[in-house]
């Protein structure tokens, strides 16, 4: 399929549109204020580019889910802007683009954005079919950025309890990153041991990860988790920022966090006082 670049094709609709109206505006910043506008004029317009037909209406012609997404495909490969009105028309089909959004979520050969753009239009058809792959994703991270597995990660969440029992069967055997980010969403679900005490175990051991673990054991709701969380706040060691982060966890269980002092030698107090 030929992939037509949509983008271009709006930038010369707008040129030849300023050399008509832009004598109707004072400024640039009213002409850039109607782009929106000028936008949908485009979509609705039927053009020779197109054979006649709307831009906004050019893709729903085809029905074909998988000769969609393959085109999807071929704009990343081609490095043309996608349509949005592509994407839009993939995400109306539904279950049946569920089969090749699969297909290329899992091609690992394929480019980042390529997958990036799988995962999000199965979250828009609401498919479950990819929690598995996900969970998979999680349990491997490392450290750093994972834009991958931080778009699963949000699936994972609009998924919601259909997630939960596979994320705590696979939370003993995930790294420590993977582990703290299922923590991440398993906290919303309280009452499992194992949770918790894997929450308790990266809150002893990842003290760059503090507010992360703090919160989740907030969510967790278990006053088991008061003792480690006291100590932390009452320690000389902790800095401001990290014991402000401690008694909202401390509060949110029910109990009064430790009185600490703090003087300019901590540079996050400082400044915050300095904003009083």
């Amino acid at each position: 399929m030929r992939c037509i670049n949509f983008d271009k094709e709006f930038e010369r609709y707008v040129s030849e549109w300023m050399k008509t109206h832009a004598k109707e505006y004072k400024n640039y910043d009213e002409m850039e204020a109607a782009m929106p506008e000028v936008y949908e004029q485009f979509l609705d317009t039927p053009v020779n580019w197109l054979a006649g037909a709307k831009p906004g209406e050019y893709f729903q012609q085809f029905d074909n889910a998988k000769q969609l997404v393959n085109w999807m495909e071929d704009y990343f490969k081609q490095r043309i802007p996608v349509p949005d009105m592509l994407l839009n028309r993939i995400a109306e089909l539904g279950q049946a683009a569920e089969e090749g959004l699969m297909a290329l979520l899992k091609k690992e050969t394929a480019k980042q954005d390529i997958r990036m753009a799988a995962i999000t239009l199965l979250r828009e058809i609401e498919s479950t079919a990819p929690l598995e792959y996900y969970i998979g994703l999680q349990a491997i991270r490392e450290e750093g950025e994972d834009e991958l597995a931080d778009n699963a990660l949000e699936s994972l969440a609009s998924m919601g309890e259909k997630a939960v029992d596979a994320m705590r069967k696979a939370l003993p055997l995930a790294s420590p990153n993977g582990q703290e980010a299922m923590l991440t969403l398993l906290a919303d679900y309280p009452g499992d041991e194992n949770v918790f005490q894997t929450a308790l175990s990266l809150f002893r051991s990842r003290r760059d990860s503090l507010a992360v673990l703090a919160d989740c054991l907030r969510r967790l709701g278990d006053e088991r988790a008061l003792p480690p969380l006291m100590a932390l706040a009452a320690s000389e060691e902790t800095p401001y920022l990290d014991y402000i982060e401690l008694r909202c966890a401390i509060e949110g269980l029910g109990a009064e966090a430790p009185e600490r002092n703090f003087d300019a030698e901590d540079p996050a107090y400082e400044a915050m006082r300095n904003m009083q």
